[in-house]
């Protein structure tokens, strides 16, 4: 239970970052909730079902599974449910593969960031034409050794 709720945590900030940063991203999210907030709407005034099993209904559909328990019956709803599920179903793609590309984005950016990083730390080491001073560095402070040979 614990790792649905670290998952459910990085979704959340997944789509967070996306809001704040990817205008694509912010278009898909902000259709996809008008989509899904009609729906429910539609249903539960056309088929007099409950907000939850409207939303539910939505739902199943955008995401096309569809266990068939809710079905439309009036000629309207199947007409609204025909293009809903053309609308739907693209946009919760187009929103997945967005969400997936900011969490790859954010690992590459992550990746970049340590490896920078770690460039920073190593020591570059200069040795003079004599060979007899060795000049080096870290990140803060510069070295430098006689050789006596």
């Amino acid at each position: 239970m614990i790792t649905f709720f670290i998952n459910f945590y990085r979704l959340f900030k997944v789509i967070v970052k996306g809001l704040k940063t990817d205008e694509e991203f912010r278009f898909l999210f902000i259709l996809l909730n008008v989509l899904l907030v009609g729906a429910t709407v539609f249903y539960t005034q056309t088929e007099h079902w409950s907000v939850i099993d409207s939303l539910y209904f939505s739902v199943m559909t955008m995401s096309t599974i569809g266990y068939g328990d809710l079905v439309p019956t009036t000629d309207l709803s199947k007409l609204f449910t025909i293009i809903y599920s053309c609308l739907s179903i693209g946009t919760f793609v187009s929103f997945t593969a967005k969400t997936v590309q900011i969490i790859f984005q954010n690992h590459k950016d992550k990746k970049e960031k340590r490896r920078n990083k770690s460039k920073n730390d190593v020591m570059n080491i200069i040795m003079d034409e004599n060979g007899k001073y060795i000049v080096y560095s870290d990140l803060y402070y510069i070295y430098i050794v006689r050789i006596d040979t």
